[in-house]
């Protein structure tokens, strides 16, 4: 009987054996086992192998060793029996060397040689710790050039007005197009209905009575020495080669439209980015901020001398939502172009509450161009609860010309890209725009047009609801002109990205991808089958992807209040991106929204309707802490003083969440602050806090770690 076969023996007969033939399997490189004995070791997980607390902990030991030669000393010099001189040991925590020997005691030593900087795309604060409030700086410079800002473009005004084919303006009903004027008929419509519920007298025949006496008053003319309240404005001198290169801050918006030679403004920052539609060149952006920065510090803070500058440091306020390349950007001019010995950041919203006094709070920030809103609890930014809204009270006021434009205003020729018009429009929006309703009847007004080489002229017009609905564009943005805030962006600055796989870095929060992707236009429809849905062609119709905003978030604040009263406990805190429950196709859309697309994309979302999205993601489902941050909304910001905004927010939001109606409370700035000061102030006093020692920056540690050192020192995730 013949005896089986091994299976090595039937592969070698079948020739499917397997031999060593000396190569390789692959063409690919090889990697070695890694060493098992180094996941044991101890490389970079303590703090002295970490330069910048390393660095920390030997000042520190330093401070010790003087502060115990000094006591030591001090003791020497009684004689037995008298009474010992008391322990002089400072505190660890205490800031070191910036303001000793000036004379000053207390919190104003501590302040008295940091300067603390916030700025913003129309105005730059600025100022030393130690002072009450900060000075006020346009963030503007002026440049020579052939052209100024109003000649460009042909001559185009602002807000642009649509012209007939023989370049004659059309009548100031036609002339902003048939969008704006139908979202202005229905704003209009329906602030007379809501009057009329609330038993408030409406005229019938209101705007006809406006626009027949705007259009029959001609202005009156007055000569320049008995205008008491004439502008002196900026002397250019008549020979160019004397002329100055540049001028900055206030002097650069009195600077005459037609001076000889040109000046353009330049305006650094916009809709708080870069602006990169004015620059070609990024090195010109980068050297404008550091040039109204560092006059700033030199006329308004009275330190000439760019060598004194080395005894100072610095507490610089960025937003919320930043851009890395911008913060690593102003850390290199403010140590390397500046020279000041250290430098520490401090995020907008929680700089706020610093300055309040609040320890928990949502924080609501309306600026000239950007909005923010972001939750702050226990002395940290929640960082899912970030939103940075495109809008300001510059929109406002591009709003309100427009609409008195609309009604025969009759200054027809007011433009705001030339320096007089931009400085009376907000003069105007500042002096009439309100949002209470107890204020809308038919009121005669004035203004008297200032303007270099003319003689003055006063303008009398009658205003109507122009002055109520142009604020209450923070809650319907679409009448915003949004057109021109993506153009050029990321042209000049590339986007940050990520060393290793190359993706975008910049942070971003789950409410902000939340209104991005409510913003964004719907996916185009492929088939017919994909409209087999009711709601399908009804999406596809809405032309302003805007109007539909309300939806999502009405729909999901009833099934939260449905959840809320239906189990007792709050949903579990396992998710780290908690997203509105019930509302798939929204983070269906939010959660495929590609990170490069970003950009593309502007977040424009309504005033309450951000306000509910960032308290939702930051309160994640917790009952008691959603009631706490709807109790302590604290709005801030030049934007926020149109009067009876506090009211008119507040009823919105109750009308929103009618199940957290009692908890709803705006509050103010307490102590009567500014509300445009408020997060300097906050600036001020992190920076006089001797716990902060942790976020300072100095130049030994920026010149050996580069931008890799603020992964260490700033109080959030880098």
């Amino acid at each position: 009987m013949v005896g089986k076969k091994s299976g090595k023996a039937l592969l070698r007969e079948e020739g499917l054996e397997r031999t060593d033939n000396n190569m390789d399997l692959t063409a690919w490189p090889q990697v070695n086992m890694i060493n098992q004995k180094n996941y044991y070791t101890e490389y970079l997980k303590r703090d002295d192998q970490i330069l910048p607390l390393r660095l920390q902990q030997e000042e520190r030991r330093n401070r010790m060793a003087t502060n115990a030669k000094d006591r030591d000393r001090a003791l020497a010099q009684f004689k037995p029996g008298e009474v010992p001189v008391p322990d002089i040991e400072m505190d660890l925590d205490d800031d070191v060397g910036l303001d000793e020997g000036n004379g000053l005691v207390g919190q104003d030593a501590l302040g008295s040689k940091i300067i603390v900087i916030h700025p913003g795309s129309q105005n730059l604060r600025i100022g030393l710790a130690s002072d009450a409030l900060p000075k006020t700086v346009p963030m503007v410079i002026a440049r020579r050039s052939t052209t100024n800002e109003s000649e460009e473009d042909r001559g185009e005004p602002r807000p642009k007005r649509l012209k007939l084919d023989n370049d004659n303006p059309m009548e100031p009903e036609k002339m902003f197009g048939d969008e704006f004027a139908s979202q202005y008929a229905t704003m209009c419509t329906e602030l007379k209905i809501h009057m009329r519920s609330h038993k408030r007298r409406v005229l019938p025949n209101s705007k006809e009575l406006i626009v027949n006496y705007n259009k029959r008053t001609p202005p009156e003319t007055i000569s320049e020495h008995n205008d008491p309240l004439r502008i002196d404005w900026t002397e250019i001198p008549n020979d160019p080669r004397t002329a100055p290169p540049f001028v900055t801050g206030k002097d650069a918006l009195r600077i005459p439209d037609f001076s000889n030679p040109r000046y353009k403004l330049f305006w650094p920052l916009r809709q708080g980015w870069y602006n990169e539609h004015d620059y070609d060149e990024k090195r010109v952006l980068y050297d404008d901020i550091a040039v109204i920065i560092e006059e700033a510090i030199k006329t308004q803070l009275n330190i000439p001398r760019k060598k004194d500058w080395m005894q100072y440091g610095c507490v610089f306020v960025v937003p919320d939502l930043y851009d890395r390349r911008y913060v690593t950007q102003i850390l290199r001019m403010l140590l390397r172009d500046f020279g000041f010995a250290r430098v520490c950041f401090i995020q907008e919203s929680l700089a706020a509450t610093f300055g309040a006094g609040y320890t928990s709070a949502c924080v609501v920030d309306i600026g000239a161009q950007k909005t923010s809103v972001c939750c702050v609890e226990e002395g940290m930014c929640l960082e899912n609860s970030r939103i940075n809204l495109k809008y300001g009270g510059a929109d406002v006021t591009e709003t309100f010309i427009k609409m008195m434009l609309f009604d025969h205003f009759p200054y027809s020729d007011i433009n705001l890209n030339r320096r007089y018009d931009f400085l009376l429009a907000e003069e105007i929006k500042i002096k009439f725009c309100t949002l209470n309703e107890g204020d809308i009847s038919p009121q005669p007004a004035d203004f008297h047009l200032r303007a270099s080489g003319q003689p003055t002229r006063k303008y009398l017009f009658k205003t109507y609801d122009e002055i109520l609905l142009a604020p209450q564009g923070y809650f319907r943005p679409s009448i915003f002109d949004h057109s021109w805030k993506l153009r050029d962006r990321r042209r000049i600055i590339d986007r940050s990205r990520d060393l290793y796989d190359g993706s975008p870095n910049d942070p971003i929060s789950t409410a902000q991808s939340a209104i991005i992707a409510m913003t964004a236009p719907p996916p185009p429809v492929t088939s017919l089958a994909s409209n087999g849905h009711g709601e399908g062609p009804d999406r596809m119709a809405v032309s302003t992807p805007v109007r539909q905003l309300p939806n999502p978030l009405q729909k999901f604040s009833e099934q939260e209040q449905t959840s809320h009263s239906a189990i007792g406990s709050p949903a579990p805190d396992d998710d780290d991106t908690p997203a509105p429950q019930g509302d798939g196709e929204t983070n269906g859309i939010k959660n495929e929204l590609d990170p490069s697309l970003r950009d593309d994309v502007l977040p424009i979302a309504p005033l309450d309707v951000a306000i509910l999205t960032s308290i939702i993601h930051g309160a994640r489902n917790d009952d008691r802490k959603t009631r706490d941050f709807l109790g302590g909304i604290m709005v801030i910001g030049g934007g926020s003083q149109v009067p009876g905004l506090y009211t008119y927010l507040e009823e919105r939001l109750r009308e929103s969440r009618p199940g957290f109606a009692k908890d709803v409370m705006i509050g103010t700035p307490p102590r009567e602050l500014d509300p445009q000061g408020v997060v300097w102030k906050g600036g001020s006093v992190f920076g006089k806090l001797r716990q902060t020692n942790d976020s300072w920056i100095n130049r030994i540690e920026h010149d050996r770690l580069g931008a890799r050192v603020l992964a260490y020192k700033l109080m959030w995730a880098w």
